[in-house]
């Protein structure tokens, strides 16, 4: 990473924020361009200054998030994983009906637990119904695990990434600091403008016309 670092001050490396700002460019473009073509993004940031601007992202645009803790697997053994989600998905909602009023004091509590440790383990991930095009990440040190399981099915990694990450791992590194509360609402900030851009540049409208467009016969061909 010494080539994003500008010098040292007292043992701390300053990063340099023309880089900064040069390959924060390069990340956004590459979003804007995965969102206008459908592409579904997944975001990871389980430390505490990360979770509210991730909350708040993936809340405006419907993402994938993994707050909490990064479950071994959630990419490369989808299926298993998959399959948990759903489990307590249903958990959630024959609670929220009132179909555990069936089991005794002692079950529903048991149930409650599980409900509570699945919810530790996938909450965000109600609507990963399929693998990412995109794993977005604060602090790619710290998700080593969500690194490599990306890396081994080929999936495009853009993270914002401090001095102490490896950068030939990632394929869309932005240099500055992950663990700044500030400075990560400012990289999501612009993660979601350009999650913005992306979408109102979708060729929706041509899509739409030729959905609506009367099917024409053979005859009519002729």
């Amino acid at each position: 990473m010494m080539q994003f670092v500008l010098t040292n001050r007292g043992g701390i490396e300053i990063i340099n924020l023309e880089k900064t700002a040069e390959y924060l460019e390069k990340a956004l473009s590459f979003i804007k361009e995965k969102i206008r073509n459908g592409g579904q993004i997944l975001v990871v940031g389980t430390e505490p200054e990360a979770e509210e601007a991730i909350c708040g992202l993936a809340e405006r645009f419907k993402l994938s998030y993994v707050t909490n803790r990064w479950a071994g697997g959630t990419l490369t053994n989808f299926k298993i994983i998959s399959k948990r989600i759903e489990y307590f998905k249903k958990l959630v909602s024959d609670m929220a009906r009132g179909a555990l009023e069936k089991y005794t004091k002692k079950e529903r509590l048991g149930i409650e637990r599980e409900i509570n440790r699945l919810r530790n383990l996938f909450g965000g991930l109600e609507n990963f119904e399929k693998l990412p095009d995109v794993v977005l990440i604060i602090n790619a040190h710290v998700h080593d695990s969500a690194v490599r399981e990306a890396r081994i099915l080929k999936i495009p990694v853009i993270a914002l990434a401090n001095v102490d990450t490896d950068p030939t791992k990632i394929d869309y590194l932005v240099p500055g600091n992950d663990k700044s509360r500030k400075s990560i609402q400012f990289f999501l900030g612009k993660v979601a403008d350009a999650i913005a851009e992306g979408i109102a540049t979708r060729p929706v409208a041509e899509e739409k016309k030729a959905e609506e467009a009367p099917a024409i016969s053979k005859k009519d061909a002729e």
